[in-house]
């Protein structure tokens, strides 16, 4: 399967590897965009749980988190996994307004899905403030390459002209969805963790917010907004 992650520098530890030392742990948002079907569900919890099954559409939007241990730091990641559904376009800017990393996903055996993520970029430039978020191109369902409508190269072209990180994906396998985590979350610290009004400090959440939202690294619906 084609890729094109960038190479990362040593020292990553992903999951619940011991750490010598206290580190900070900073709050990253990232959400998922693209159309309907294409598997943004099923990567989210890949991310999450490192499984698969077979999704609803999302309604409205979807929450998780998953904790990424680098070298020097931690990473909270708190994920968005956004409705693809024409009808949910008005308020999917609510959830990826100031995102830290944002992953515009497509099925590579749908060129429509690749037309769409088009879309969803141009939507994505007007609300960002440009450097403030790490934005990545994701080819998924690599498990259907027989089917495949985009090349490998047209997904690192467009890429490559707009300023995105690419790689390609199968939720279904699992196949680069850990390496990509582990990239996403160097390219946020790299790119953000030092800046001035980039990641905040991530603080135990009360009780009360728990039971509002599963902070378990299992996928919930926490906003839902009608059917």
């Amino acid at each position: 399967m084609g890729k094109s992650l960038p190479d990362e520098p040593g020292g990553a530890q992903d999951g619940g590897a011991a750490l010598r030392r206290p580190v900070r742990t900073l709050r990253v948002k990232m959400v998922l965009l693209g159309a309907s079907g294409v598997g943004k569900s099923s990567l989210a919890l890949r991310f999450g749980k490192d499984q698969f099954r077979s999704t609803s559409p999302t309604v409205g939007c979807a929450y998780l988190t998953r904790v990424v241990h680098l070298s020097e730091v931690t990473l909270r990641f708190e994920i968005w996994d956004t409705a693809g559904q024409e009808k949910y376009h008005s308020v999917t800017p609510l959830y990826y307004r100031g995102a830290h990393a944002a992953l515009l996903v497509y099925d590579l055996s749908s060129r429509e899905s690749f037309i769409r993520a088009q879309l969803w970029l141009k939507e994505l430039e007007k609300q960002d403030v440009p450097g403030s978020t790490v934005t990545w191109l994701v080819a998924n369902k690599g498990d259907l390459d027989e089917g495949r409508q985009v090349s490998t190269q047209e997904g690192e072209k467009l890429a490559k002209e707009r300023g995105l990180f690419f790689t390609e994906t199968s939720a279904l396998s699992g196949d680069q969805v850990n390496e990509l985590m582990l990239a996403v979350a160097h390219r946020v610290y790299e790119h953000l963790g030092g800046e001035q009004g980039g990641l905040t400090e991530w603080r135990e959440t009360s009780l009360g917010e728990m039971r509002h939202r599963d902070t378990s690294n299992r996928l919930s619906s926490c906003c839902r907004v009608g059917v």
